[in-house]
């Protein structure tokens, strides 16, 4: 009884440490730098989700409150002064954007404000606008997607990498117990593992992100569209 016992935990101890850490101590250096990759880019692809969820969270709040304030019928050359010369979120610098180009326009002297050109400029300023503060949220969404789509390749690839190395055991021992291919297959199984981790939170943070970015963009292309026929009505008025 005694024997067998002792038997039973020798292979036990021969198979060594099937913990997470012990996996990764025991693993081949190729593996362990698959995995730390992996590592690392899950922990930067949290970060990423942190940082987009809080920008769109206050950009959305800041865009409520400009909106009430654009929509109470107050002065917009106040407005402009207060939100647009310095803005500090997005929707105030495409009204900004709008407003300066308006007031370039009445500074020219014999400027015809019905000119389909001053449309045209006021039209076009808001687009660059929105253009530029879209670019500038979708930083790092290109991570996101390449971290989503590659991490399950760079796992597989340590898999691989790990088979190959319980097969080159197996023909130097001339063994295939347990003890000679289970640490190989589970740090080759723990690599996989590790670029689900990785791709999946990855995938969908860039699809719900994206989702949200793309909303934003359409309340200030529609803020853009009913600015602009704001300053054109005015326009005719001042003619």
């Amino acid at each position: 009884m005694d024997r067998t016992v002792d038997a039973a935990s020798l292979g036990a101890a021969s198979l060594g440490d099937l913990s997470i850490p012990g996996l990764f101590m025991q693993a081949d250096i190729v593996v362990k730098i698959v995995i730390l990759l992996l590592i690392f880019a899950s922990v930067w692809v949290w970060a990423i989700v942190f940082e987009k969820s809080t920008a769109l969270r206050r950009a959305n709040a800041a865009a409520d409150g400009f909106e009430d304030k654009f929509w109470s019928g107050g002065s917009l050359d106040e407005l402009y002064e207060t939100e647009g010369a310095k803005p500090s979120h997005p929707m105030a610098a495409v009204f900004g954007a709008a407003m300066g180009e308006w007031r370039r326009s009445l500074r020219v002297a014999g400027e015809d404000l019905r000119n389909s050109f001053v449309r045209e400029r006021v039209d076009r300023a808001m687009n660059v606008t929105i253009q530029r503060e879209i670019e500038r949220m979708e930083r790092w969404m290109v991570f996101l997607a390449s971290v989503g789509s590659s991490s399950t390749f760079v796992g597989l690839f340590g898999t691989v990498w790990g088979i190959m190395h319980t097969f080159t055991a197996i023909a130097a021992q001339k063994n295939t117990s347990l003890v000679t291919v289970g640490p190989g297959i589970a740090e080759a199984l723990f690599a996989t593992a590790i670029g689900l981790v990785a791709a999946i939170p990855a995938t969908l943070a860039y699809n719900a992100i994206g989702t949200n970015l793309a909303r934003f963009a359409g309340r200030m292309e529609a803020f853009a569209t009913e600015f602009g026929a704001i300053l054109s009505r005015q326009s005719e008025e001042r003619s």
